[in-house]
């Protein structure tokens, strides 16, 4: 019989007005990879926000267990001693230090006085090769793509001399071949002894790698499933995660008559705002009819973000060429975002936390960021109508929380979500660019977001959505533009569609780039 490293016993924590657990118990194996599943707020990553004393003992109820002892760990440098080492959704680098200033960022090699700087480069250039990466450790971190970025971190856990690893949402940005790379990794660590807990909403992930699953839902355990030498569907999976059957992913498209051309866009051209050499955007021209859903699919670094945010009032890039057209008439837009919302044109930033909201204001605040002006009088924010305007969109996207007068960064990513496409449709555009609309959160929370797209198509609304699923991109678009290395390298109605021939496309261009 294996060994339990791990056990949380009757974990209760608390927050004003939400209990996020109610007395979960949770065990792991030694040297197993054990998947923690749940729908946005079921309280996967609390759990591990208080295994790790980022929650710290005294703040929640219930014992943890770890190596026959039990802990009482204050903060995170307590459970990195004993060999818990977490790596958060959101990856903690500073852009402009390198690899070996990353990795040891508060845990520096040398003296109190002094940081031993051959020492930080050699220890760090050994962990690199240990994910698998050839980089120098003195290479600045902006220089890496987000999967190598990914693999910074996992070398930094391993330089913490990690035994425990928890990884939560760790191929969330990560594009197919990358993420296969980074459970492949997990499964070579899984040989050499570590135990790892993975948090994915990416159900095949938990498929590959995982010796058990555990569910939560609504807070409690509900479940844990042995997946050792079986095949787990994920049918059965999301079952236990929302309590239900669900028989269709997608709602499938409305019966809604596509018009004219509401936004075209003629041989688009940036360039990076760093490196101003490098064009990301190479001489795009793509067009969004009213009332219609166009996908735009890329692997990681095809430049959809970067053409997304620089038509969005030019907040991206610089050099840009080209010309944008609205209802057939060409427009100019300022550089500002502002200018672009006065057009109609909204963009729904796949950065929901950094760029996209603002987690210390309320969900009343954040819904009307967008259009002070419809809520305000001489300057003057209405806060009754401000409230008026965020309960309305808190019924209407079904955003589940016990006042609009929550911190949004009490929410669920999934609740999250919801608040950022209530802040842009109380905006009132006619165009939105959607970028990673369900990046990050459950098959349950995902439903409900493609429900809104399609009410927003109802509405003659024209929809740009930006993803790096292909099930989404084929179950929600009636026209799919592919996008490699900068360029549009294929249109596909959605009829003609398949996974087999957008990659084709990607990969030939490849192909005849290099030729």
């Amino acid at each position: 019989m294996a060994k339990i490293l791990l056990e949380m016993k009757n974990i209760t924590k608390t927050f004003p007005g939400v209990k996020a657990l109610d007395n979960v118990n949770f065990q792991v194996e030694e040297g197993e990879i054990h998947a923690l599943v749940g729908e946005n707020g079921a309280g996967k990553s609390t759990l591990m926000n208080v295994l790790s004393g980022i929650y710290p003992y005294g703040s929640y109820e219930g014992d943890i267990v770890y190596n026959g002892e039990v802990c009482k760990f204050n903060n995170i440098k307590d459970s990195e001693k004993k060999g818990i080492v977490i790596i958060h959704q959101e990856l903690a680098l500073v852009p402009e230090m390198s690899i070996g200033e990353n990795m040891f960022l508060g845990n520096e090699r040398g003296s109190k006085a002094r940081i031993n700087w051959a020492e930080t480069y050699s220890e760090a250039d050994k962990y690199l090769k240990m994910v698998g990466l050839t980089e120098s450790s003195k290479t600045p971190i902006k220089a890496l793509g987000t999967g190598k970025q990914q693999l910074v971190e996992i070398a930094k856990a391993l330089a913490k001399h990690a035994k425990l690893l928890i990884l939560d949402e760790p191929t969330s940005s990560l594009n197919e071949t990358d993420s296969k790379a980074l459970l492949d990794l997990m499964l070579e660590f899984k040989k050499q002894g570590m135990t790892m807990i993975i948090i994915t909403h990416k159900l095949n992930e938990v498929s590959y790698v995982a010796d058990n699953i555990t569910v939560l839902r609504d807070g409690g355990t509900v479940e844990t499933i042995n997946a050792q030498g079986v095949t787990i569907s994920e049918d059965r999976i999301i079952k236990g995660m929302v309590g239900r059957e669900i028989t269709d992913r997608f709602p499938g498209r409305p019966d809604v008559q596509i018009g004219d051309i509401k936004m075209e866009v003629k041989n688009w051209n940036v360039f990076h705002p760093l490196y101003p050499e490098r064009k990301v955007v190479d001489d795009v021209s793509l067009y969004i009819r009213k009332g219609e859903v166009v996908g735009l699919y890329g692997l990681m670094g095809a430049g959809r973000t970067e053409l997304a945010m620089s038509i969005f009032g030019q907040s991206y890039g610089i050099g840009i060429s080209g010309e944008l057209r609205l209802d057939g008439q060409t427009v100019t837009l300022k550089k500002s975002t502002s200018d672009a919302i006065k057009h109609k044109i909204a963009y729904v930033t796949e950065d929901r936390k950094g760029n996209g909201l603002v987690l210390s204001q309320s969900i009343k605040v954040n819904t009307s960021l967008a259009n002070l002006d419809s809520i305000s009088s001489r300057g003057v924010i209405d806060k009754d109508k401000e409230y008026a305007v965020a309960e309305e969109y808190r019924k209407k996207l079904k955003t589940k929380c016990p006042t609009v007068e929550q911190n949004v960064g009490n929410l669920s990513g999934g609740n999250q979500q919801k608040v950022l496409l209530a802040k842009w449709l109380f905006a009132d555009p006619d165009i939105l660019m959607l970028d990673e609309p369900t990046r990050g959160i459950d098959v349950g929370a995902k439903y409900e977001i493609y429900t809104i797209i399609n009410d927003m198509v109802r509405e003659g609304k024209s929809v740009l959505m930006i993803s790096s699923e292909l099930p989404e991109v084929l179950g929600m678009s009636d026209r799919i533009y592919i996008m490699n290395e900068g360029r549009i390298v294929g249109e596909m109605k959605s009829e003609d569609a398949t996974q087999e021939n957008i990659m084709a496309a990607i990969i030939n261009s490849g192909k005849e780039a290099s030729a």
